[in-house]
């Protein structure tokens, strides 16, 4: 196989599809961390760790993907975006993918205790973060139809819409750290200094799962205004 037919396979007429693809693969890995937390807090953790290699499957994948497309992006695009706008997404969109196996690679190794008075808002703060994630997933799926149109019309509007609600969303993601942080704080006398050291750093991955979503649409808005 030459490498213009290499290139080919992987791009085809553009490098978005395989963009997608990995956000697509991240998306996958992401979505399993309230499967895993589930498992975590009914102290299960054989079934954590069934879990844990499926996400730990997925991060591979999805690493596998971000070097193909490193090794065969061409240098030079004859594209509306460049070069290295697609790969500060795909550096973005990776990034969850890694921080999504190193907060439940901790909790696994740990074997962490989560206090019930905090499991109820921790499940709520970790599935709102992955929503925010799902819907950078959506402005991403949106490149290919931005193409299509000149980055015009009514899809960059539509795409516009998707980068408020991403936005909206985090907002929201804000909100429940806060109170999961406070009610953490009021429980730490409580409990092993250890344990609370690790629980604010996982709280802190969690919350950087969605600030990454939201770059990644930050990333695509600047896009839209080039």
């Amino acid at each position: 196989m030459t490498l213009g037919n290499s290139i080919s396979n992987i791009f085809g007429v553009s490098p978005i599809k395989p963009l997608q693809n990995h956000m697509a693969e991240v998306i996958n890995c992401v979505s399993k961390l309230e499967d895993f937390l589930d498992t975590a807090f009914d102290d299960d953790w054989d079934k954590a760790a069934t879990v844990f290699d499926a996400i730990s499957a997925n991060e591979q994948s999805a690493d596998d993907l971000k070097k193909q497309f490193r090794m065969h992006m061409p240098k030079s695009l004859f594209m509306p975006v460049s070069r290295g706008d697609l790969l500060s997404i795909l550096t973005q969109q990776d990034h969850i993918a890694n921080l999504t196996k190193d907060i439940c690679g901790i909790i696994l190794g740990r074997q962490m205790a989560i206090p019930k008075a905090l499991r109820s808002d921790f499940i709520g703060f970790a599935d709102s973060s992955v929503e925010t994630c799902k819907k950078a997933h959506g402005a991403i799926n949106e490149l290919d139809e931005l193409l299509e149109t000149g980055f015009a019309g009514s899809e960059v509007k539509f795409v516009q819409k998707l980068i408020r609600e991403l936005a909206t969303q985090e907002q929201k993601v804000d909100k429940k750290e806060l109170k999961l942080r406070k009610k953490l704080f009021n429980l730490e006398a409580e409990l092993p200094p250890v344990n609370v050291m690790f629980m604010y750093n996982i709280i802190d991955q969690i919350g950087a799962l969605a600030d990454t979503a939201e770059q990644i649409g930050n990333q695509v808005e600047l896009l839209l205004a080039k």
